[in-house]
């Protein structure tokens, strides 16, 4: 009776180490330094923050967020489920980033004259907007592919320009090189959310929204074959690579973020 009881307390026991390991079991895809893209899972049903700001989990446990170029401090995230919680703390590692400077050009090459300004605000908007989205797809959980087959990379997140001794804006996306009219793909399935053909500093320009506030953003676009509110498969031609906007060639720019948080599409792609 005495052997029972205590094999009926040992099994109990067991159960409970076992649902609390599944319970806090979460899995990270991605590396914990600057400007990467973190794909995690956890068990359904689970309520995610990161950094105190709650995040959409899908059906099945899958969760999305991403750490900005200069960030410092470390993340800090909290799984809560059935009254519970876990709190993990993850370190942040720093990264080093490409600086050139350039001295001697006209100042028309560095500042945009005044009355742009506004057209340039419109502009911010509208992206601003269509990178604000949150919807419920799951489309970032599975593998990014690139969107031209044939390019030469000359520009990369990170980087960043002084010119005339100003520091320019840091360069949030990679730099596809090919020439003008190269078909250009969709990255991964999602929803377009901005189409525009004429923005001053990015032209052509077109934003893919692919759920839980994760999106894509191709730049200098000569042609848009899609339009806001279509659906798109991975490896739909969206368009053809052009030199739209501020560009001094025929490029792709892409740009990836979480929400306002700009991330290194290279997270996505390698």
């Amino acid at each position: 009776m005495v052997v029972g009881q205590l094999n009926k307390i040992l099994i109990l026991f067991i159960l409970i180490i076992f649902t609390n390991q599944n319970l806090y079991a979460v899995e990270f895809q991605g590396k914990f330094e600057q400007g990467s893209f973190i794909l995690g899972k956890t068990e359904p049903g689970s309520h995610i923050t990161i950094d105190k700001k709650k995040i959409r989990i899908s059906k099945d446990g899958y969760f999305a967020f991403g750490l900005g170029r200069d960030r410092k401090n470390d993340v800090i995230i909290k799984i809560l489920k059935d009254g519970e919680f876990k709190v993990f703390e993850k370190k942040v590692f720093k990264r080093e980033y490409k600086i050139q400077r350039i001295d001697g050009l006209p100042k028309k090459q560095v500042t945009p004259p005044p009355e742009v300004y506004e057209r340039i605000k419109k502009d911010n908007i509208l992206i601003g907007k269509a990178r604000s989205i949150d919807t419920a797809y799951d489309f970032f959980k599975d593998k990014f592919i690139y969107p031209i087959d044939k390019y030469i990379i000359t520009g990369v997140y990170g980087s960043q320009r002084i010119l005339n001794g100003k520091p320019r804006r840091p360069h949030y996306g990679i730099d596809f090189h090919a020439p003008e009219g190269t078909p250009v793909k969709a990255m991964m399935d999602g929803e377009v959310t901005l189409a525009e053909k004429d923005m001053y500093f990015t032209g052509g320009t077109i934003i893919f929204d692919h759920g839980h506030g994760i999106s894509t953003l191709y730049m200098h676009m000569k042609d848009i074959n899609v339009k806001v509110g279509q659906k798109i498969k991975k490896g739909m031609i969206v368009g053809t690579l052009g030199q739209s906007g501020r560009a001094t060639g025929p490029h792709l720019d892409i740009r990836l973020n979480w929400f306002d948080v700009k991330l290194d599409p290279a997270t996505i792609l390698n």
